[in-house]
């Protein structure tokens, strides 16, 4: 209904002003080009009324348009149905011109007009008229119709590609899951076999919590940075079962950043990175520092750990798949926009960055 209204206003005021322009000329012709000096207003009525049936006619010509497009696959048919409307409005718009003219006199015609000849002299002289205005109609429906269909059709690839996405950053979370799940049910198996029975059921409890907020959240491609540091701890926690006081881990995030996006799953595998490759590889343990920070607009996160350094094949290996993964996910949601760089700091230190950009929640 609205859109109707809004396309009935938009027909009323083309036609009015092309009808007020007609009228204004039709006034200066007769007051300066033919000298007369009767009264004006009925003239001016008369030649803005005249366009009164075009404007009604015009929603009935959109649809013949639409019903029978002449700008593809053109049939006879339909060169005779617009050649009949075209006829039939012209007959009646000038039939209508006719009787105004007939009724009013507009041009103070000392014999006053009859309705036959006016309305044939009239129909002679304004029939290329009418056909500019019928062609009108038709190439602005044409124009109007293609670039919605563009834009329809802009937005059906967003919305596939955003689908796309969709499916691939969920393609992606699978991927992730066996992966820590793998990393963790050896981490418990170790526990067995040390006959470390209360870390293994506290593993396995923290296992289970781990992955009810994972199930949670499968759906979010992206969450807040607080929530992402609230699911590190989970992991840590588990972690810390099984490496004791061998693992220390610190976080470092100011208050301000926590309400910022980050995509789901950001922080925790490159902490089992740090981890495994880097505490884990160590009989005493280690540090994994976690901190973050703003600057130029941009969001760094930082994942360090004081483990070895990282061999030259890190990412081709079975370690770097977290990684890769990661940087996949990145490029999907932010595209150039993010980036994630890895460096060796000395002799031992590994520090892992990641940039995103900035924006609140």
């Amino acid at each position: 209904m609205v859109a109707r209204t809004i396309r009935w206003r938009w027909i009323a005021a083309i036609w009015f002003a092309g009808g007020l322009f007609e009228a204004s000329q039709a006034v200066l012709i007769m007051r300066f080009g033919e000298g007369r000096r009767h009264a004006w207003l009925p003239l001016f009525i008369t030649e803005l009324a005249i366009w009164l049936p075009w404007a009604l006619a015009t929603p009935w010509v959109i649809s013949l348009a639409r019903r029978y497009p002449i700008i593809r696959g053109t049939t006879l048919r339909t060169v005779a149905v617009h050649v009949a409307a075209f006829i039939a409005i012209s007959v009646v718009v000038e039939a209508w011109s006719a009787a105004l003219q007939v009724l009013f006199n507009p041009w103070g015609n000392r014999r006053p007009p009859t309705f036959w000849d006016t309305w044939s002299i009239a129909l002679l002289y304004q029939i290329l008229i009418f056909l500019i205005a019928y062609v009108l109609i038709l190439t602005i429906t044409y124009l109007i119709d293609s670039r919605e269909n563009i834009a329809r059709q802009m937005t059906e690839t967003a919305r596939l590609n955003e689908e796309l996405s969709k499916a691939q950053l969920a393609a992606l979370r699978r991927q992730m899951e066996p992966h820590f799940m793998f990393n963790t049910l050896n981490s418990i198996a170790a526990l067995v076999r040390d006959r470390r029975n209360d870390a293994a059921v506290s593993m396995i409890v923290g296992l289970s919590e781990f992955l009810r907020r994972a199930s949670e959240d499968s759906h979010r491609p992206q969450v807040t940075l607080g929530e992402e540091v609230e699911y590190l701890q989970r992991y840590v926690d588990i972690q810390k079962v099984r490496f004791g006081a061998r693992l220390h881990v610190s976080v470092d995030i100011p208050p301000h950043l926590l309400d910022v996006p980050v995509p789901n799953l950001l922080l925790q595998p490159l902490v089992e990175n740090a981890i495994k490759h880097g505490i884990g590889q160590r009989a005493a343990g280690g540090t994994v520092r976690v901190a973050g920070d703003r600057r130029d607009g941009s969001l760094y996160l930082r994942v360090y750990n004081d483990g070895p350094s990282f061999p030259q094949d890190w990412e081709t290996n079975s370690g770097g798949v977290g990684l890769a993964n990661l940087r996949t996910r990145l490029r999907i949601l932010h595209g150039s926009a993010a980036d994630l760089a890895m460096a060796s700091n000395g002799a031992d230190g590994v520090e892992v960055i990641i940039t995103l950009p900035l924006r609140n929640a």
